[in-house]
Formats: structure tokens, C-alpha cells, sequence
């Protein structure tokens, strides 16, 4: 046997034997989405009696696990960076917090507090180098592994290999357990005719060889429906979903003109179906970097005819997005909307586009506000929006006065709150 192989079987335990590292008081870190651990955060759970203090900090978990039960609190805190439908609850009634952060700071936020006690993460099976891989996820990963105490990996055998600044060595770890699970899959978005229809206002103005950065969503989706017809576009992004099999297929996306890693999609963590974990399998055409790269302003104004589309919740006659809560209630996170809004704004042929539809609640209320909402955050500055994008057009609001913003924006308002919105903004002494 290897040395690493038997670096390996003397590294692997039980779970209740791998989460015995976990003490009061300690902060553990998980990584986001497919890359949370599942049986070792089933066994941290089982031990909530034994531990006071204990603060688990995790962006986007996707699955529920029995650590989240309000019972579970005063043993476990959860500080979620991006909420998702399992601690959205918990946040609402106050048995979880939420912790502002862009999704490219976070890297940076570990370094410098250099409180990662335990760093929990499921990867994919060892290869004969002793590597194993963060598969569909390299976000913060890297920077915890700088600063953890201790790190405890989850393998999964249905987790796919990956390339890019994107693995451990196994000498790295403290401690292994196994476990055969299926990976969590994100339903692909239906594409309705408004999210077309915001859609093709935005894929007139992208241009071949454009490096592009998409989110989810039905809007992202209809995008890149569209943009199988472009040529040698490329991908910088901060996360890559099953879109990216038929632009590739389709020949769209070659990435022969980036600036950066040409031939090369480069993301920081994958979401999507079971075909895109097969996809990306040992595929070298796909690399995984860490947020701070891949979100980093910088980098991003280096690429070549950088384009950013993002979603949002709400958007005033100023031009603030929030995209993170609805009033003072937390839906989501900060993600990475607001570093590359500010990086296309620093590319000198770059372009950004905040999404919405003009309404909510089946038409009862705008999306476009005089104001944002009493308590609402502002996710992305008005000095970094770039386009506004609705069914009822596009406007771009960059080196706009307030006075050309509002009207503007009310121009791709909802017909039906117009002459609100014309009244709130004289008001205010905008118009």
C-alpha cells in the first residue's frame, strides 16, 4: 500500500468519532451548497447536549440537517453569509443570524479574525497523489484550510473531480469519514415569456468575445438560451450552472478571446443537475478558483468586454439595489452582485445589468420604488449600476443625474405605477 493510502485508512473514523474534535466554544466553518458535509453535521447534531457555544458559520447551505432545529440553538448558532429556504426561517423567529458580506470578502474575513476551529468540507475521493478534491465548490475553502485548527473531510464518491486552485492533500487533513450520498441537484429554472422578453433586450448589446458572469434564475437562463448564437464568448463568474453544456456544445462559449485563462471557464462554485456534476467530471476545460479571485474587482476589469447580469429584489429612483431582503427581512445574501457590478464599471468595455420584473404579488405592488422599503439593505450602490433591465425595457443609469435617473427608471416601470412613481419623485424634488 501507498504511503498516502495508509496515510488515508489511518485518518478514517466514524463520524461520532470526527466531530469528538468539536469543543465548546469553537467556530466551525462549512462551504457552501453541494460541498456541506451531511453525516458529520447529523453526528454534530447528535452531540448538542455535550457543547455550549459553538457557532457554525456557513453561505448557502442547501440541504436541512438536524442542527438546525430551534432546540439546537442555544448549543449551536448558525451565522448564515447567504440565506437560503432552510434558515430563512430561522432567521425570521431569531434562532439564526445572518452576516452581511460579499461573497468575494469572505476569504478575507477568515484571514484576518483566523477563528476557524474546525473547517468541516465534503470532497471527492482520493486520487493516487493523496489529492482530493473540493469538486463543485472552492469559494473560501482555501483560506480556511490556511487558518483551521482542524479540518475533517466528508468523501463522497458521487462527488466529481475538479480542476483549478481547487484540492488537499491528504497529509492536510486531521481526520476522514465516508459517506455515499447523492449530490444535492438545483432544479433548472423555468424560463417564462417576461424572463425572455428582459432577456433580448440584454443579449442585443453583448458582443462576441464578451466574457461573461450570469447568476440563476429564469432571467440568467434565457440569457444564455439566447446566447448560443454568439461567438468565442468566455466565462469569468462566480458560479457556473448547466448552462454552461449547451453553450460550450453549441461552440458559443470557446473562450479564445479572454484576456485571462484562455480556452478556460473559470467559476468558484457549480450548481445544477446531476448531467453538469457528469459534465464537469475531470473536465479541464472547467477551473476552480477561490472567491477572492474569481470575484476580486480587479480581475474582473481585466477581462476582455466583461458583461455582469445579476438579479435583483427591489430598485429606487436613485438607482440602489437590494437584493438581500425584503424590508428588514433577510431572503438571500449579498453575493457577488456587488463586486462585479463595481469590476465591469473599472473594465473599459465592460457592462452590467441589474435584472427584475417591474412587479410582485401578482402585479400588486412595483419593483421600482421611490424609496427602498424601511429596513431594506442597499446590495449594490448606485454608483456601480449599470443598465436596469425590466420587460418594459433597459435603461443605463452610469454618469446619470438624479433627475435622469428617476425618469429613467419610471420609463420601465409597470404602466400601472408610473404616475405614483412621477408623483413620489416630484415630491422628493427629483423631477
Amino acid at each position: 500500500m501507498s504511503s498516502v493510502h495508509e496515510m488515508y485508512r489511518q485518518k478514517l473514523v466514524s463520524p461520532a468519532e470526527a466531530v469528538k474534535l468539536v469543543k465548546s466554544g469553537d467556530i466551525i466553518w462549512a462551504p457552501p451548497a453541494s460541498n456541506e458535509p451531511n453525516i458529520l453535521f447529523d453526528a454534530l447534531a447528535d452531540r448538542k447536549d455535550e457543547l455550549e457555544g459553538v457557532v457554525l458559520r456557513q453561505f448557502l447551505p442547501r440541504r436541512w440537517h438536524p442542527y438546525m432545529e430551534p432546540a439546537c440553538s442555544p448549543h449551536i448558532a448558525i451565522e448564515c453569509l447567504f440565506a437560503t429556504d432552510q434558515v430563512r426561517p430561522l432567521i425570521r423567529d431569531g434562532y439564526a443570524t445572518y452576516v452581511p458580506s460579499n461573497f468575494g470578502d469572505i476569504p478575507r474575513l477568515i484571514r484576518q479574525t483566523e477563528r476557524v476551529d474546525v473547517l468541516m468540507l465534503t470532497v471527492s475521493p482520493m486520487d493516487e497523489h493523496g489529492y482530493l478534491t473540493f469538486g463543485l465548490g472552492c469559494d473560501y475553502t482555501p483560506a480556511a484550510i490556511e487558518v483551521a485548527k482542524k479540518i475533517i473531510v466528508e468523501v463522497n464518491p458521487n462527488m466529481p473531480r475538479t480542476h483549478g486552485y481547487n484540492n488537499i492533500h491528504i497529509s492536510q487533513v486531521d481526520l476522514a469519514v465516508e459517506y455515499d450520498i447523492p449530490i444535492v441537484e438545483l432544479p433548472l429554472p423555468k424560463i417564462t415569456e417576461m424572463d425572455e422578453k428582459i432577456a433580448s433586450y440584454i443579449v442585443d448589446l453583448i458582443e462576441d468575445g464578451a466574457t461573461i458572469q450570469v447568476g440563476i434564475g429564469g432571467v440568467p437562463a434565457a440569457v444564455c438560451k439566447f446566447l448560443e448564437v454568439k461567438k468565442d464568448l468566455g466565462l469569468h463568474t462566480e458560479l457556473v450552472s448547466d448552462y454552461i453544456i449547451e453553450l460550450a456544445g453549441s461552440g458559443a462559449v470557446n473562450g479564445s478571446k479572454k484576456s485571462m485563462h484562455k480556452g478556460k471557464v473559470v467559476c468558484t462554485i457549480v450548481e445544477g443537475s446531476r448531467k453538469l456534476f457528469d459534465y464537469l467530471d475531470n473536465n479541464p476545460t472547467i477551473e476552480l478558483h477561490p472567491v477572492d479571485y474569481t470575484n476580486n474587482t480587479s480581475i474582473i476589469a481585466q477581462q476582455h468586454k466583461m458583461v455582469s447580469i445579476n438579479a435583483t429584489i427591489e430598485v429606487d429612483l436613485f438607482g440602489q439595489c437590494c437584493s438581500e431582503s425584503i424590508g428588514p427581512m433577510v431572503y438571500g445574501g449579498s453575493g457577488g452582485q456587488s463586486d462585479f457590478a463595481r469590476g465591469v464599471t473599472m473594465c473599459p468595455d465592460g457592462k452590467g445589468f441589474i435584472v427584475l420584473n417591474s412587479t410582485a404579488k401578482k402585479g400588486a405592488i412595483s419593483k421600482i420604488v421611490p424609496t427602498l422599503t424601511p429596513g431594506a439593505s442597499v446590495t449594490t450602490g448606485r454608483n456601480y449600476v449599470d443598465h436596469v433591465v425590466t420587460e418594459y425595457g433597459i435603461v443605463n443609469l452610469r454618469g446619470k443625474s438624479l433627475r435622469e435617473r428617476a425618469q429613467a427608471l419610471i420609463s420601465i416601470a409597470h404602466p400601472d405605477f408610473r404616475d405614483q412613481l412621477r408623483h413620489a419623485a416630484k415630491q422628493m424634488k427629483l423631477i
